[in-house]
C-alpha cells in the first residue's frame, strides 16, 4: 500500500519520498504510481500538468536514515509483521527529526506496542488507510495510550487535506474495520472448509444479497490470505476470544504459498492482468 500512500500525499502538494530496502520494489511501486495517473489523466480526473506535478514530488531511496532524516511526518507500510515493525519504528525515532510524528498504516496491530519501540511515544499514532489507498475516502486514525491530542488533532486534518474522511478510533486488536471485516471473511471460508457453498456461490450471496461490491473471498484475496491470517492471529491472541480462530483452510492455503492475488491464485486463480478468473482449481466442481 505504500505506493498508494505516497501517489496521495504528492498529489496533494507534499514532497514525498519512497522508501524500500528492495530497490526492485522501489521500481515498481514508481510504475504503478505513474500507470495509476495515466488512467486518471484518462478519465480526465488530472490535467498532464497535475500528473507532471505529482512526479516531480516524488522520490525513492533505499536508505532509510538518509530518507527520514529531513521529514515531518513518516507513514510506514511494511509487511504485517509486529518483529519487522517495532525494529522500524526504532530505527526511524533514531533517524527521523525530534518533531516528526510517526505514524504506522497497521490494519490491526498495537500503536501502543508501536510506540514503546521509540523514546517519542506522544508522536506514535495510527493512519490506517484503505486499499486502494488513492479510491477509498476513509483512514482509520488510532490513538496509542500516550498519543498527544495535538498529533491526533494534525494528523485527523492532514487526513482531511488528503481529501480523506478520517475516523478517530481506540487502540484495540483490530481497531474497527478488521475487527468486524476479518470475522466475516473467516465465516465465509468456513462455510467453504464446511461445505456449506461453493466460492462462487458464497461470494455471489454477499454480492446480492448484501450488496457487498466484492465477495468475501475475492476480497481476501484482494487483501492477501497472508495479511487476514496475521490479522486474525492479533484478534484471537489480542482478545482471548474463539470466535477469531483462523480457519484450517487459511491456515493450510497460506502455508501452501497461495496467497490471494498477488501469487497469482487463492480462492480464485488470477491471470496476468491479475483480474479474478474462475476459482482455482482446489475448488472447482
Amino acid at each position: 500500500m505504500g505506493n498508494g500512500i505516497a501517489h496521495v500525499f504528492a498529489m496533494h502538494g507534499f514532497d514525498v519520498t519512497l522508501i524500500d530496502v528492495d530497490a526492485l520494489a522501489l521500481e515498481r511501486g514508481m510504475n504503478t504510481i505513474s500507470r495509476n495517473l495515466d488512467r486518471m489523466l484518462a478519465k480526465e480526473k488530472i490535467s498532464a500538468q497535475d500528473r507532471a506535478d505529482t512526479l516531480a514530488r516524488l522520490r525513492s531511496l533505499s536508505n532509510l536514515a538518509e530518507g527520514v532524516s529531513a521529514a515531518d511526518l513518516v507513514v510506514e507500510a511494511a509487511t504485517e509483521r509486529v518483529d519487522l515493525k517495532l525494529q522500524i519504528f526504532a530505527q526511524l525515532d533514531g533517524a527521523a527529526p525530534a518533531h516528526a510524528i510517526l505514524a504506522s498504516n497497521t490494519s490491526s496491530i498495537s500503536i501502543t506496542r508501536i510506540a514503546a519501540a521509540t523514546k517519542r511515544p506522544g508522536q506514535v499514532i495510527g493512519m490506517h488507510f484503505m486499499n486502494p489507498v488513492p479510491v477509498m475516502k476513509l483512514v482509520e486514525v488510532i490513538r496509542g495510550y500516550a498519543t498527544t491530542d495535538a498529533v491526533t488533532s494534525s494528523v485527523m486534518s492532514l487526513s482531511r487535506t488528503l481529501g480523506k474522511d478520517p475516523v478517530e478510533v481506540r487502540d484495540f486488536p483490530g481497531f474497527v474495520a478488521n475487527r468486524i471485516l476479518m470475522p466475516m471473511i473467516n465465516e465465509a471460508i468456513i462455510s467453504l472448509h464446511e461445505g456449506v457453498a461453493g466460492v462462487a456461490e458464497i461470494d455471489t450471496v454477499m454480492k446480492l444479497g448484501m450488496a457487498h461490491p466484492m465477495g468475501p473471498l475475492q476480497l481476501a484475496d484482494f487483501i492477501g490470505l497472508d495479511v487476514c491470517l496475521s490479522i486474525l492471529k492479533v484478534l484471537h491472541d489480542g482478545l482471548g476470544n474463539p470466535k477469531y480462530a483462523p480457519c484450517p483452510l487459511l491456515v493450510n492455503m497460506v502455508t501452501a504459498g497461495k496467497l490471494g492475488a498477488k501469487s497469482g491464485e487463492g480462492f480464485y486463480a488470477y491471470g496476468s492482468d491479475g483480474k479474478a478468473g474462475l476459482p482455482a482449481p482446489a475448488f472447482s466442481r
